[in-house]
């Protein structure tokens, strides 16, 4: 399942205003004659993606390249959690949304509502949606409020420390001053006014963002029937017919209003004074699609009434043709009907053209934004985002483009590969061929005439017979089905254009995600590439052009090797933008080892594995340590499409797939049936003293769990600490060197250029929803995350300030706390500018500062791969409280170098044996990767989805009856280890009735040590001596011990010897 695109030309017939004004008089005497209508023409690239969860990968990409969004909601669903994952990417993307709500024909054929209860039900509808867009609007209104109240503050402080002006304004109201203004615009420029008074916060309006049918962005839809309609349309048909204005009608047709059948006057709720009145949309909106399908599929036996058929066909001018109607099929005439009456296709590109904007509108509302969000924003050319927000067209402009995911398309698909497929040529294409090969033996022969060398001229003219002989491309009869059957894939890029016009021949810049224009250079370097076809997509085919205007959604054809998934092609490099900061709803975490079924196909999986993870948005490739094949996939529905596109298209070869491999995490917690301390039953727990294997380095740690509130905010902000981490590189950097890096020059020096573009460019792959914090920011929340611990908060009161490191990756929910008196580590917290250079040691001694790094190092490597079964830490907080160095006196000779060089290894493994075992010295816990499940019942399988999530090792969480139907929805967290087959076993049980939704949903602790054992004779008594086939956390942690070839303790490979027999006998 993949999103594809198509061009629509639209054209719509509308007349003037001042046509419409004159067709009556205004003496009421004979109307003029209307003008024509004047025909417009309008491209539409409309881009479908697939609606479940398991594909939101592909939702994420097509939102950067649309200008717009219809959001599809199931009449009877309702919102669901992929609903809200749509909502919450066009809120991020800033595209105006238009509701379609489809399949309203359940209501009337499963739900068998009468239009007033579907009124009610749709009205609720719209108001469960509106909640979701109100979610959006006020956490941003409440980031907006907190932005600009620390940015007054910090220009008061700055007012105050500079001219001693006192700010007022306390409690809730907005800080203000009484004799000097602070202001800051959008760009952060400050400016101080002196006797006026700053503004208060302006609060932005919400009446835009919410779905009204009034406003004309809702539409009510069945695509099974074929029908759509606005209330616009409606109020076009009734105009006249009522005598009140379209304008009037469009804000009475949705709500509170009802028609008065005598006076013929819209009526409010307030003014029924007590008549049983219909509302306006149940009166003449809903009764008359009711009545169509009454008409149609209705009665006893579902042939409908040919009567009132005939009746509902004379008053909306619809002529069916005979055969529908002697044939009498109820499905054919429902659709003949409404494909005349209100046809599908007519309601929603008219919505499109009517109330999304256009393409100029909408770059120049959004680009600014995107620009300033993009890496390195304050260091991209002032010229190239003039020229995508004013939507610069010219050809001399900034050529810009996003390419948002690469595609594979068979080459016998492709436009070029058509002519010469099986060798036939129409009678046009082999005139033009034959008079492209007459010219070029003409120039041949020409060029023989007037040559010296007449066996050069010879082969020349041989060459231009030879391309000319008629069974010249049937000549390898025999190779001719194999290169049918093998059809090999071409990467065609799926781009938008914002700028400029890109032709075929063009050379630009393909930019990586990770790029800076602030440091252009930089590895990896971006490639310069020429575009050798451009295309325009048409569902599966694709049509050949020459050049491309701005707005524009098309295939490029020439970026293979240059783009891995995503990427920004520029005309200029200096200065260029950024575009591929789009965030992924869902990321890979389903992992499965594959291998061919046949050995010598080994090569074919490596091929087609690494085209799969260029082709998809969210699949990718790895190859682990043990030499298996890993592909990582977003869920069971998406490991299921990738495999049939590797054996079908990609790799052609049967592969065979191992197990699941699903993620965990280890952490520790205090529990009552910890074993007493190792170092003692008085020691502190976790605390370890542990020495090299020389005995001339001892180390003193002490390992303690996190606070839940500081885990919980360093992973959502893994990428404010990659941006740290960045940051502090180049200072230092800078520092080194002795200036300041400029524009165009790397932040990189030397053998450490990889990992610095690393740390600069990940943000931008894996942008989170907020913004990310800055270093006075980051500090700061994590203190009152810090403060939010009741206990111990000695331990942790100053503890931010002595963060040396963050693991694993850098990047991990651990902390590498340096409490050493001697401050054995760097403090990377610490401000780069206040942070002094020290004086440099003697060379010829040892400290604990020369062992840093490589404490550092066994940090990050314990936390990557934890005790229980090698997978990484999360919540773990390691004090490092003492680094001691003890050198004999018959190596003080010889230089530090040496002796680093013979210790760097045993320190390394003293201190990550140490951190194991301080971890092991708490209660362990295995963190499982947990499934947010969705599933929608009705009453009578209810029993049957229960069992099979509780079997599963589930939880439910909530469970809401939906209002109006007889519908259940469960809300239930499922492990991903127990998720495989999970909606297959949900649709046979029930057979059919429900269907789950899956979204990750994070990492939760299993409360369960998986060492625990029983010990006390009433557990004993209880559980036998087999418990552990009872500790679930056991069951997974030795099934990932056995599948990393480590150590199972317990496990029995022969369990009865007597039985076993050879192969012989």
């Amino acid at each position: 399942m993949e999103s594809s695109a198509i061009s629509l030309l639209f054209s719509l017939l509308r007349r003037s205003s001042s046509s419409n004004n004159n067709s009556t008089t205004s003496n009421g005497g004979r109307s003029e004659s209307p003008s024509p209508p004047n025909p417009s023409d309008y491209l539409i690239n409309l881009i479908d993606s697939p609606g479940h969860i398991d594909f939101s990968s592909e939702v994420s990409t097509a939102s950067r390249l649309s200008d717009g969004a219809l959001i599809l909601v199931d009449a009877v669903e309702g919102v669901c959690s992929q609903t809200v994952t749509v909502l919450r990417q066009a809120w991020l993307e800033r595209l105006r949304p238009l509701l379609v709500v489809n399949k309203m024909d359940r209501l009337i054929t499963e739900l068998k509502m009468s239009p007033a209860e579907a009124y009610a039900y749709l009205s609720r509808l719209l108001e469960q949606v509106n909640a979701v867009m109100g979610t959006f609007f006020q956490g941003e209104r409440m980031e907006d409020d907190l932005r600009w109240r620390e940015r007054v503050e910090r220009a008061a402080e700055g007012v105050r420390s500079g001219e001693g002006v006192t700010a007022g304004g306390g409690g809730g109201a907005a800080p203000t001053t009484t004799t000097t203004s602070v202001q800051q615009d959008d760009e952060g420029v400050v400016e101080v006014k002196e006797g006026e008074t700053s503004g208060a916060f302006e609060e932005k309006d919400d009446e835009d963002i919410y779905f009204a049918p009034e406003k004309n962005n809702v539409i009510f839809s069945s695509a099974l029937d074929g029908w759509a309609f606005t209330v616009k349309q409606f109020a076009a048909l009734y105009e006249k017919k009522l005598g009140i204005k379209r304008a009037v009608l469009e804000k009475v047709l949705w709500g509170d209003f009802y028609l008065d059948p005598k006076t013929k006057r819209v009526l409010g709720g307030k003014h029924l004074k007590g008549r049983a009145l219909k509302p306006m949309f149940v009166q003449l909106v809903l009764e008359n699609v009711w009545a169509v399908y009454e008409a149609t599929t209705g009665g006893d036996k579902g042939k409908g009434d040919p009567e009132l058929l005939t009746k509902i066909t004379r008053s909306l001018s619809i002529s069916l043709p005979p055969h529908l109607l002697r044939s009498r099929d109820p499905r054919a005439i429902l659709t003949a009907v409404f494909s005349q009456w209100l046809p599908l296709s007519t309601a929603i590109l008219v919505s499109v053209i009517e109330q999304l904007p256009s393409s100029p509108a909408a770059q120049a509302a959004r680009m600014p934004a995107i620009v300033a969000s993009s890496p390195g924003a304050d260091h991209v050319d002032k010229g190239i985002t003039a020229a995508m927000t004013n939507f610069a067209t010219g050809e001399d402009d900034p050529k810009v483009a996003f390419v948002s995911k690469m595609v594979a398309v068979r080459e016998s698909e492709l436009p070029e590969m058509r002519k010469g497929r099986n060798g036939v040529l129409t009678a046009e294409e082999a005139r033009e061929l034959g008079r492209k090969k007459r010219a070029e033996i003409a120039r041949a022969r020409a060029a023989a005439a007037g040559g010296e060398d007449g066996a050069g001229a010879v082969d020349v003219v041989a060459d231009a017979l030879g391309a000319t002989a008629i069974g010249a491309e049937e000549e390898p009869a025999d190779e001719g089905p194999e290169k049918e059957t093998e059809d090999p894939e071409h990467l065609i890029g799926f781009a938008r254009l914002y700028s400029g016009t890109l032709a075929v021949g063009d050379e630009v810049y393909v930019l990586p995600p990770k790029f800076s224009p602030a440091h252009p250079h930089t590895p990896p370097v971006p490639q310069r590439v020429t575009i050798t076809a451009l295309y325009l997509l048409m569902g599966r085919s694709l049509e050949p052009l020459r050049r491309v205007p701005a707005g524009t959604v098309f295939g490029v054809r020439g970026l293979a090797g240059a783009i891995l998934k995503s990427g920004t092609l520029c005309s200029a490099l200096r200065g260029g933008v950024n575009l591929a900061g789009v965030s992924l709803a869902s990321k890979p975490i389903v992992r499965v080892a594959l291998e061919p079924a046949n050995p010598a196909d080994l090569d074919k999986l490596v091929r087609g594995l690494r085209m799969l993870e260029q082709s998809d948005a969210c699949a990718e490739y790895e190859v682990l340590e043990s030499g298996e094949h890993v592909v990582l996939t977003a869920g069971e529905l998406h490991l299921e499409r990738c495999l049939k596109d590797l054996r079908e298209r990609f790799a052609r070869c049967d592969v065979q797939q191992g197990e699941p491999i699903v993620p965990y995490r280890e952490s520790i917690v205090a529990a009552a049936e910890m074993n007493p301390p190792r170092e003692g039953k008085d020691a502190p727990r976790g605390k370890v003293a542990a020495a090299t294997s020389s005995r001339q380095v001892t180390v003193r740690v002490r390992v303690r769990p996190l606070p839940p509130a500081v885990t919980a905010f360093l992973v959502r902000n893994g990428a404010a600490v990659k941006r740290l981490y960045a940051e502090r590189r180049a200072a230092e950097e800078a520092r080194k060197s002795g200036h300041e890096v400029g524009d165009g020059e790397p932040a990189d020096v030397g053998r450490n250029g990889d990992a610095q573009r690393d740390d600069i460019g990940d943000d931008a792959g894996e942008r989170e929803d907020g913004a990310i914090l800055s270093l006075a920011d980051f500090r700061q929340k994590l203190k009152e995350a810090f403060a939010e611990s009741k206990a111990e908060k000695d331990v942790w009161a100053s503890v931010v300030d002595k963060i040396t490191a963050f693991g694993p990756r850098r990047v991990g929910p651990n902390l590498l706390i340096d409490e050493t008196k001697s401050e054995a580590c760097t403090r990377v917290l610490r401000d780069p500018a206040a942070t002094t250079s020290e004086p440099q040691p003697d060379s010829s001694t040892l400290t604990a500062r020369d062992f840093s790094d490589k404490i550092s190092y066994a940090f990050q490597l314990a936390t990557a791969q934890g005790p229980l079964c090698h997978e990484p830490m999360q919540g773990v907080a390691v004090f490092l409280e003492d680094v001691n160095v003890h050198l004999p006196a018959d190596e003080e000779t010889s230089t530090a170098r040496e002796k680093l060089g013979r210790l760097t290894g045993e320190v390394i493994r003293t201190v990550r044996e140490g951190i194991y075992q301080g971890f092991l010295d708490w209660s362990p816990r295995l963190l499982l990767a947990m499934y947010s499940c969705e599933i929608q019942a009705s009453t009578e399988v209810l029993g049957r989805v229960y069992g099979v999530i509780t079997r599963r090792r589930g939880r439910i969480l909530s469970e809401s009856m939906n209002e109006g139907t007889p519908f259940f929805t469960i809300v239930a967290l499922l492990p991903v280890a127990e998720s495989f087959g999970f909606s297959d076993e949900i649709r046979k049980r029930t057979s059919g009735a429900a269907s789950p939704q899956l979204l990750f949903a994070g990492f939760e602790p299993l409360d369960e040590d998986p060492f625990w054992v029983p010990f006390t004779e009433e557990d004993l008594e209880d559980l036998g001596e087999l418990a552990d086939r009872d500790n679930v956390a056991k069951k997974y942690m030795d099934g990932v011990r056995m599948r990393k070839g480590m150590f199972v303790q317990g496990r029995k490979l022969i369990k009865d010897a007597e039985k076993q027999k050879n192969l012989k006998r």
